[in-house]
């Protein structure tokens, strides 16, 4: 299918003027050369550099198209001669120019190592990396009664998992995050009253559809919705990577495509700034007022994607130029949108991860949004979001663009929560097992939990946050650990003999050091008979939960209670309120990995990381 992405505002006018009153091929250099100066002068704001001039000659009339599929693909022409390494470091250096241009520092590499390493050709290689987490182990709640973790509000896990399917393939297990599955879609959980108290929580145990011998414990979240009258000031910096890997049309245009549509969110008073990154890193755009939006299309009109992938480079840039804006009134975030092929320069993820954790103490927050597929590095986004105090989401779609950028706009930009933690203290009486079902790579350590220094999640305005737990009772025939012969039994007194566990909620306002609590005990009075009983909300994110486990393979789920089939027909029975058709789209991803599942050549996901 052919995809367009066309340009807005001042570039969109003066694009389709040339397409009014001319055909392409009769503007002439004189023409390109007007509307850039026309450009530059409406917009003093952005960088007259060699690198936005070069490109703004050609912007009018540029249109991404995905490239005809051949039926004859003729030999390849020989590769040019090979240049010197000093006159390809001096290349790669020119791919950014300009007056805030930071020359990419010298990494004290000689050697291969110290030049550029060549980008594949989109497909000839799959590169894509996703972290290979230890699943949650089932606690025996006399040995460990405390479960302690931090809150995860990315979805990228589940754009990933489309994506895959929607080419017939199931994903590779590690790229199933069961909590991003979950925490995708929205939830009518009870709202709070106010932002002084900015959580409600609510706890539901019911039965498990996998497992008749178990039940769950389910717990909602829900943040408080800032109006936007009453929301603060956005002071964000773009930073985009226009590396050659970003080529291919669900990258870099893609990319352009989805901060346009945020960029129309934007109220007059907020403010952009956009840094770039190839073989080097440099601004495009000085901060310009949401009311300029014109001037924000056309710097962002003029990326095109070429040369290395200086990422570290691009983040220190702008960190930098993020505070050297600072706004104290205002939320002040970097936005990297980029696929993660980070390959000069700063290049391990923890070298990165150390820099970020390190610059979140200024106050800026990083969202990290990953396009495309081949080179598509979930591990290092994962690292960078959990680290940098921000979100990370997989734009695989248009329509995805559409529902990051503009539906989920506000929690995406405004957090009203910092390091949210959640524990919960099992009663043995009640619980005799317990597993926590996701949240791998948020799990912390009990004395985390009043630790203020330790880092967690944050929660965005309107943001809801879901957790399921798999509990056993003590007299159940599921129970996995066999009873110690000499080990003491668990007394609880008589006034908790009602209470499944006690549940405890710690997190930051914006601004402050010090965390608040809210804790609830759970007790009899939130259990209910059925899956339909605890509602359509609660019964569609614990089918999303099931499909999850199924995909990944977990040894806790058996195929023999509960298949893709069964977990299609929760969901579907489930579907609630639906208004963008979001759920009726899982059902349909669970119907076809199902399909993909009866295919053995359709399966590669499953043995491994690749494609």
């Amino acid at each position: 299918m052919t995809r367009k992405f066309l340009l807005t505002g001042a570039v969109g006018a003066l694009a389709i003027a040339a397409v009014q009153s001319a055909p392409v091929a009769a503007v002439t250099v004189q023409d390109n050369e007007q509307r850039r100066a026309d450009i530059f002068e409406q917009c003093p704001t952005l960088v007259a550099n060699e690198f936005a001039a070069n490109r703004s000659s050609r912007m009018p009339m540029r249109q991404y198209q995905a490239a005809p599929q051949p039926t004859y693909a003729p030999p390849p022409a020989p590769p040019p001669p090979r240049r010197l390494a000093a006159e390809e470091a001096e290349a790669d250096a020119m791919a950014v120019t300009g007056a805030a241009i930071a020359a990419m520092p010298q990494t004290g590499l000689t050697g291969p190592q110290a030049q550029p390493q060549p980008q594949p050709i989109p497909g000839d290689i799959d590169r894509e990396r996703y972290e290979d987490v230890e699943l949650n182990d089932v606690v025996l709640t006399a040995e460990d009664p405390v479960s302690t973790f931090s809150v995860d509000v990315d979805t990228a896990s589940y754009s990933v998992v489309r994506d895959y399917l929607a080419d017939g393939n199931l994903p590779p297990r590690d790229a199933v995050r069961i909590e991003e599955m979950v925490n995708y879609f929205d939830y009518d959980y009870p709202l709070p009253d106010s932002r002084d108290a900015p959580f409600e929580a609510s706890v539901t145990v019911l039965p498990n559809p996998w497992n008749a011998d178990t039940q769950l414990m389910h717990i909602g979240v829900q943040g408080y919705d800032i109006p936007r009258a009453e929301r603060p000031r956005a002071n964000l910096v773009f930073l985009v990577d226009v590396s050659g890997s970003m080529g291919s049309p669900d990258k870099l245009p893609l990319a352009i495509s989805g901060l346009q549509m945020l960029v129309e969110q934007l109220d007059d008073d907020d403010t952009v700034s956009i840094v770039v990154y190839a073989g080097a890193a440099g601004a495009i755009l000085q901060p310009t007022r949401g009311s300029d939006r014109h001037c924000i299309n056309a710097a962002l009109g003029m990326l095109e994607a070429g040369g290395s992938t200086a990422g570290g480079e691009g983040l220190r840039l702008a960190y930098n130029f993020a505070r050297e804006h600072f706004d104290d009134d205002a939320v002040n975030r970097v936005m990297l949108l980029t696929d993660g092929d980070f390959n000069v320069g700063i290049t391990s993820d923890e070298r990165l991860e150390d820099f970020v954790t390190r610059e979140r103490e200024s106050g800026v927050y990083l969202s990290v949004m990953g396009f495309g597929r081949g080179n598509y590095n979930d591990a290092l986004m994962q690292t960078l979001a959990q680290n940098g105090n921000g979100i990370a989401a997989y734009i695989d779609t248009e329509a995805e663009a559409r529902r990051f950028f503009v539906e989920e706009a506000s929690s995406a930009l405004f957090p009203i929560a910092n390091d949210v933690k959640l524990q919960i203290e099992f009663n043995p009486d009640r619980v005799a097992e317990y597993r926590l079902v996701g949240y791998e790579t948020r799990m912390l350590n009990r004395e985390d939990f009043n630790n203020d220094a330790v880092d967690a999640g944050e929660i965005g305005s309107g943001h809801s946050v879901t957790a399921i737990y798999e509990i056993t009772p003590p007299d159940s025939p599921a129970l996995l650990n066999e009873p110690l012969r000499y080990g003491e039994q668990a007394e609880t007194e008589t006034e908790f003999s009602d209470e499944y566990g006690f549940f405890r909620v710690r997190y930051k306002r914006p601004g402050e050091d010090e965390s608040r609590l809210i804790e609830f005990p759970v007790t009899t009075a939130n259990e209910v008979e059925s899956l339909s009983a605890a509602g359509d909300d609660i019964a569609f994110s614990i089918a999303v939960a099931g499909f999850a486990q199924i995909l990944r393979g977990d040894d806790y789920i058996s195929a023999d209670a509960f298949d893709l089939r069964q977990a299609a027909a929760l969901a579907e029975t489930h579907i609630g309120e639906d208004a963008y058709g979001y759920r009726a789209e899982f059902v349909r991803l669970a119907r076809m990995a199902d399909r993909a599942d009866s295919q053995e050549p359709l399966k590669p996901g499953l043995q491994g990381q690749g494609r």
